[in-house]
């Protein structure tokens, strides 16, 4: 069961093992702009490419799902970035129940923005970890763990294209440990559980009273949505709203000036540099979007755009 690009290397080390794939389980194909069908979720793809069966019910709990699942006579539903939450009477269709891929070291960041969270937060470690599913969200049993540090510039689709890499042969050989009885279930703490709740747009606005550092790891945390934004309020004209796409940690011990200026000020323009001061350090922009165009290198915009020391970055303008 599956439909986001997170599953897709899990299910290709299934494939690699002994045990047959009776069918995938994913979403339906939704219908976009002008009533257009959106382009094929990627696990849909793998499933056409090998021959298997696809179940893509509105809703998975229902009794006529029930029934075409307990036609496959499943032994396990391997679950990873499916998109609906199984009902206990579900998981009890296949003999085995079912197993999640979930993109955190549980018990921490249960939910559904795992990834995301991890990087916004700064930590220096995450992984993936293999549970029995039960009823209550990412609370099951774990059954397997695999840690990797989190890289102080990867942003969250980078780090989640790792962990989708890390979980395929994790979930693989937690099957075959499965079938042959050699896996002993360890109950999650639940005193150490932390939400990972879904992102919302007002995540994205920038608060310059947060530390450079904090702000950068918003920037990364949050690809590829909602993104990251600020506007840049003009003394003449309406405020520009840009995406920060990309941004750094500034150098500036003992720039003069430096303890003066407020939040949100820019402080650096020059040779390439948008520097702005925050809560704590100065935050080096590299890379914006501009409301409506292209993302550029900040030496372009700069080129095109007269800002200056002194000016201000926050909220206000046409969302980016």
């Amino acid at each position: 069961m599956g439909t986001g690009p997170f599953a897709v290397p899990m299910f290709r080390a299934l494939y690699g093992t002994p045990h047959e794939i009776v069918a995938l389980v994913t979403q339906p194909i939704r219908t976009g702009r002008g009533n257009k069908a959106a382009p094929l979720s990627p696990m849909r793809l793998v499933a056409q490419e090998r021959g298997t069966p696809i179940f893509d019910p509105e809703s998975i709990n229902t009794d006529e799902s029930r029934t075409v699942l307990r036609n496959y006579r499943p032994d396990l539903f391997v679950v990873a970035d499916y998109g609906q939450i199984l009902a206990d009477t579900t998981l009890l269709v296949a003999r085995l129940g079912g197993i999640n891929l979930h993109g955190s070291l549980l018990p921490k960041y249960r939910g559904a923005a795992p990834i995301n969270w991890a990087v916004y937060n700064g930590d220096a470690e995450t992984g993936v970890t293999v549970i029995q599913m039960s009823t209550k969200v990412d609370a099951g049993a774990t059954l397997a763990v695999a840690t990797t540090p989190i890289d102080p510039n990867e942003n969250a689709v980078e780090l989640e294209h790792r962990l989708a890499e890390l979980g395929g042969p994790l979930i693989a050989d937690v099957v075959g440990r499965l079938a042959a009885g050699d896996l002993k279930p360890l109950p999650q703490d639940p005193a150490k559980a932390t939400p990972a709740r879904r992102l919302r747009k007002t995540d994205g606005e920038v608060d310059w009273s947060r530390t450079a550092q904090q702000i950068k790891n918003q920037i990364r945390a949050l690809e590829p949505w909602p993104r990251t934004a600020s506007s840049w309020l003009r003394p003449s004209g309406e405020p520009l709203r840009l995406i920060l796409c990309r941004a750094d940690v500034a150098d500036v011990e003992g720039m003069i000036g430096e303890e003066r200026s407020a939040p949100g000020q820019v402080v650096i323009v020059g040779n390439d540099q948008l520097g702005v001061a925050t809560g704590g350090g100065v935050l080096l922009i590299r890379e914006v979007q501009p409301a409506g165009k292209r993302s550029m290198q900040v030496g372009e915009f700069l080129r095109g755009q007269q800002v200056k020391v002194g000016e201000k970055f926050g909220t206000g303008g046409t969302p980016a």
